[in-house]
């Protein structure tokens, strides 16, 4: 049973913010600080993305775990997990509002994909303090591949190929003289 009347319940969901969230601003600082530049909320982009990151056509989605579905597994049933937990009254009412949620990102992706950008989604989870270098340095990785697909990238003549290493090499935009 909840410790919460109802209307200490609503008050305390009603209160959580939408921007500038804690998980939010973790990815901004760690972004910023490894180089990257940003635009926050594009107005003109569906489901107006935390971060839009122009020069890599990327938008980055900063998720709560609970508010986004991060426990509903491919089934689409709800579970309880390690990283956020269903309310047991009302159960219901948020078990729809999370599946509606869900639904509706992947409908704003598919629609930001069509248009050319490429989506990261990244999980409050994610950036616990035990997990969050990996993940900051995980996204600029990716950050880092997209550009160079999207730019040409290619394999310099002379390179060998370990198991695991790849060089790329952007590739030139005219014949060299």
């Amino acid at each position: 049973m909840d410790k919460l009347s109802a209307e200490q319940r609503h008050k305390n969901m009603s209160a959580i913010k939408s921007k500038d969230t804690k998980p939010e601003m973790t990815v901004r600082h760690g972004l910023w600080k490894r180089g990257f530049r940003y635009r926050l909320n594009h107005k003109r982009l569906p489901g107006h993305p935390d971060l839009v990151l122009r020069k890599y056509r990327t938008c980055i989605f900063v998720n709560g775990c609970f508010w986004h579905g991060h426990h509903i597994n491919s089934q689409l049933m709800i579970e309880d997990s390690a990283c956020c937990r269903i309310p047991k009254t009302n159960r219901e009412f948020w078990v729809a509002k999370i599946r509606r949620n869900k639904q509706r990102d992947r409908e704003e992706q598919r629609r930001l994909a069509e248009m050319g950008w490429h989506c990261i989604t990244v999980w409050e989870c994610e950036l616990k303090p035990s997990k969050r270098e990996e993940t900051l340095d995980s996204i600029a990785f990716t950050l880092n591949h997209i550009w160079l697909q999207d730019h040409g990238a290619k394999m310099a003549p002379d390179t060998k190929l370990e198991e695991d290493t790849l060089t790329l090499v952007a590739a030139d935009d005219g014949p060299s003289t």
